[in-house]
């Protein structure tokens, strides 16, 4: 029979505490967390596979985070007769499903079984909750019912468990990001600019990448902020945030520099393609409407420098300095367009510059 016997069971539960106590204070990395969780959970219930699944903090779409076992995958499609996967359903009602035999439960949507799922296969899913919300699932399959029966306490513990190494992961993920987050733009600041800059250098180094550093000043910003206050300034300058995000691969990175300055980071970018993006953010940047929700129509142009690693620099300060200095001979020329180390002004539309 699976689990400790009777008269070892106390101390075998108050040893699983511990060590997991000792998890959740010694690290904050989740996995970590969750990893020795469910390593005492099924050593304990002996499952012949078991997984947890945890609701997105942004979309609420559940997703299986870790999965372990025969038929891992064919559980995520296993679905009951209303059409949800027993994961949403624990989700929905907030409470533990519990099926003694997926075979034979009316519940269950006959044609969502697997092939594994022979004999009586029982499936126990367990809400992990914090304050009244779920957090994710915990589905343990194919384990010994009566083992389940006498240690139902034990499992919501390891699940509140979860619970709290979820809220802490997810409290230490809000703090960095706000230490390293713009608060009116929503883009990371100018602290947090060069520490990815770093990064990527190391990176570049390495595999011999090229990537390109931009710079950009919104032209004459003053004048919007002197006709319209420093309200709709700030919600012009989230606009233009929210802008450079939707333009941009995932692979690249969005900075407020300061004040209406900003710099975008192209990773694995040559000067070719990363002139092709100077050029392409200053067209939308002139084409969008903008501040289109306070009745107003403002028109922008930027001044935009560039510089591309390693020709221009092998050093963070290097790469910055150098395309800052080009967004100044834009200004100094007359705004309203991009300069390139070596080549100076380029022009919005000649794509003929090599490098």
């Amino acid at each position: 029979m699976a689990g400790p016997k009777d008269n070892d069971s106390q101390l075998y539960d108050l040893n699983i505490f511990h060590d997991v106590a000792k998890a959740l204070t010694s690290t904050l990395d989740l996995d970590t967390i969750l990893q020795t969780i469910m390593e005492k959970m099924a050593a304990y219930f002996e499952p012949a596979t078991w997984s947890i699944v945890i609701v997105d903090e942004v979309s609420h779409v559940p997703y299986y985070a870790a999965s372990v076992g025969k038929g891992a995958e064919s559980l995520a499609m296993l679905r009951l007769t209303d059409g949800s996967s027993l994961a949403e359903w624990v989700i929905q009602r907030r409470e533990a499903l519990v099926i003694e035999n997926v075979n034979a439960d009316p519940q269950v949507d006959p044609s969502s079984r697997a092939d594994w799922f022979d004999g009586s296969c029982p499936v126990v899913c367990v809400p992990v909750m914090t304050g009244g919300k779920v957090l994710g699932v915990i589905e343990l399959v194919n384990i010994d019912m009566s083992v389940y029966a006498r240690s139902q306490m034990l499992l919501q513990t390891l699940a509140d468990y979860a619970a709290i190494a979820i809220e802490n992961a997810r409290a230490v993920r809000r703090i960095q990001e706000l230490s390293i987050t713009d608060d009116c733009t929503g883009l990371y600041n100018a602290r947090h600019l060069f520490t990815v800059i770093g990064e990527e250098l190391h990176r570049s180094a390495r595999f011999g990448y090229e990537f390109t550093l931009l710079f950009l000043d919104l032209d004459h910003f003053k004048k919007i902020n002197d006709q319209y206050g420093h309200i709709i300034g700030s919600r012009l300058l989230a606009q233009v945030g929210d802008c450079l995000r939707e333009s941009l691969r995932l692979v690249d990175a969005a900075f407020r520099y300061g004040g209406d300055e900003f710099a975008i980071l192209l990773p694995q970018t040559s000067h070719e393609a990363g002139l092709r993006v100077a050029r392409r953010i200053a067209r939308l940047l002139q084409q969008r409407r903008w501040l289109r929700d306070e009745g107003s129509h403002v028109e922008l142009h930027a001044s935009i420098g560039m510089s591309c690693f390693p020709a221009d620099g092998t050093t963070s300060q290097a790469l910055v300095q150098c395309a800052d200095d080009m967004m100044y001979a834009v200004k100094q020329a007359g705004r309203n367009n991009i300069a390139v180390s070596g080549h100076g002004v380029v022009g919005l539309t000649d794509d003929r510059v090599s490098g």
